[in-house]
């Protein structure tokens, strides 16, 4: 088996709506593979169909070599599913939800008590594993939501955004929980809103309108920008980012809180920059040339893909 998880031409129709279009990638054994895209770009639609509970329209796919969704019965003790809705059960403590859901995957007795220790060690729930669902934080409720889709130890892990609204300490401690687990051979595919979650993946793939722009790892992504990056800081960013928008040579504005990141053509000189907004009275009070992040990367990616599609 080459890949864990592979689909060719993968396409999925909602009436005239195309969610999934041509969707072609392989993912090894052990790699923590990351799709990134805007909302309503299929991600879902595609986890879905990988996972074998979306039928495709077009395109086959694969997991663990099994294919899906016509042979998922053969592997689906071997997969977990955590969707971006995940169904707790609210009035059961944090040890109930865990053992009912080892039961519904047939985990042997013996070793629900062993697996759930350890898992309640790993994700740091096991002070509260008296603690009814419901009572529960956002981050805690996702950490469990994790452990009751690990109880089973699946080989392969789909995760669709499971960490939305998640504060930064308990996403990092739900990214521990996962490293851990590649670390032991697990298969990882996730979506995911976050750049500083991207990043942490060994491969990412960038999604709109059904389908896969760009596909490689976070370094080579950065590295493929061809335009500069001209970051601005100015008191006024409002106005800052208004009036960079129409300077010469800049092709796209973004803002990040009090940062302006300008896309713009190569070679781009930032002090000719600077004397444009600071001829129409823009107060500038750090402007340079900076390396492309990924979303600078990503943004430039959707630009282009707009202007191909002639949008």
């Amino acid at each position: 088996m080459d890949a864990a998880i592979s689909c060719t031409g993968l396409v999925k129709h909602f009436k005239d709506v195309v969610a999934v279009d041509d969707v072609t990638l392989a993912v090894k054994p052990g790699e923590v593979f990351g799709i990134v895209g805007p909302d309503g770009a299929g991600k879902t639609t595609l986890i879905r169909m990988l996972c074998g509970i979306l039928d495709p329209t077009a395109g086959t796919a694969s997991v663990l070599g099994a294919k899906v969704p016509d042979q998922v019965e053969k592997v689906v003790s071997d997969m977990g599913y955590m969707s971006q809705r995940f169904s707790l059960y609210g009035d059961l403590t944090v040890s109930e939800n865990i053992q009912f859901f080892a039961e519904i995957h047939d985990v042997p007795r013996k070793e629900i008590v062993t697996r759930t220790h350890k898992l309640l060690l790993a994700s740091r729930l096991e002070p509260f594993q008296e603690r009814k669902a419901e009572n529960l934080s956002g981050g805690m409720k996702q950490k469990l939501a994790l452990v009751c889709t690990l109880v089973h130890t699946p080989k392969v892990l789909f995760l669709d955004e499971p960490t939305t609204g998640v504060d930064p300490i308990s996403r990092r401690e739900f990214w521990q929980i996962l490293y851990s687990l590649v670390a032991d051979g697990m298969t990882l595919f996730v979506s995911t809103p976050y750049m500083d979650e991207a990043d942490r993946c060994q491969r990412l793939a960038l999604m709109n309108k059904g389908r896969l722009l760009m596909c490689d790892t976070p370094a080579n992504l950065r590295a493929s920008m061809k335009h500069t990056v001209v970051e601005v800081f100015s008191p006024d960013s409002r106005k800052a980012e208004e009036r960079l928008e129409k300077c010469k040579g800049v092709l796209a504005v973004e803002a990040f809180g009090q940062r302006l990141h300008a896309t713009a053509e190569t070679g781009t000189d930032p002090a000719k920059i600077r004397a444009e907004l600071e001829a129409d009275g823009i107060v500038v009070t750090d402007i340079r040339a900076v390396a492309p992040s990924l979303e600078d990367a990503f943004i430039a990616a959707l630009e282009e893909g707009e202007h191909l599609a002639g949008v």
